[in-house]
């Protein structure tokens, strides 16, 4: 990125892959560049150079359009602040991602979902009436509803208490085992991180290190940038 000073280096020399159903957590310290390398991940944000393939494709080989359209199918997200519609009920906002994927059985599975992470009896209520814990319950089950290859979270525990977090990131691991996503998450954390299968450490921009084991299957691969 460009600044008053010149260019700005964020993120460099970051090589790593991820495997099917690994569970992987991105940790350093505030303005290591956790979140833009997670942007990065997810197509969001475009590096100066390099490549991120995604199940196969090549994200920044395709157009915008393209790799939205992937997105939707194949990225779950979960942040800090739910981003939930505060216009839509639970059942609404969970029904939101499958209605725009033209999905016939949307309130069936976004019932079925709620359900899931024990919401059942809060479906028609919207998020100003709901606790923190259950409005990133609500997220938690907008984002794994589309069965997504890839769920990306940034600091899913950020804006709860420590025992609300505690079951919400409970339900998270528990999900992603269900569902044979492959998990990425920011944390500031280190309970939550030595939960993950894998730590990938970014200091000053640069993988520090990457604890984990080969794996032979490659939904998420960054190459350098």
């Amino acid at each position: 990125m460009l600044d008053s000073s010149g260019r700005i280096d964020i993120l460099r020399d970051i090589d790593f892959v991820l495997k099917a159903r690994e569970t992987a957590a991105i940790v350093g310290a505030s303005g290591s560049g956790k979140s833009t390398l997670l942007s990065i991940i997810a197509g969001l944000d475009t590096p100066t150079r390099g490549t991120v393939r995604l199940v196969g494709r090549d994200l920044f080989a395709m157009s915008e359009d393209q790799r939205a359209a992937l997105r939707a199918q194949q990225i779950g997200f979960v942040f800090q602040s739910f981003q939930l519609l505060g216009n839509l009920t639970a059942l609404e906002n969970v029904m939101l991602p499958l209605e725009l994927a033209d999905r016939r059985d949307a309130r069936r599975a976004a019932t079925e979902m709620l359900a899931r992470v024990g919401l059942s009896e809060r479906l028609g209520h919207y998020p100003r009436v709901l606790s923190g814990g259950e409005q990133q319950r609500v997220a938690l089950a907008r984002a794994f509803v589309v069965r997504p290859a890839v769920l990306l979270a940034d600091e899913p525990t950020g804006s709860l208490d420590f025992a609300t977090g505690e079951r919400v990131m409970e339900l998270m691991f528990d999900l992603n085992r269900e569902l044979g996503t492959t998990l990425v998450l920011v944390t500031h954390d280190s309970a939550i991180a030595s939960r993950c299968q894998r730590r990938i450490i970014i200091e000053a921009g640069r993988v520090l290190a990457g604890l984990a084991d080969a794996g032979s299957m490659e939904p998420v691969s960054p190459q350098p940038f």
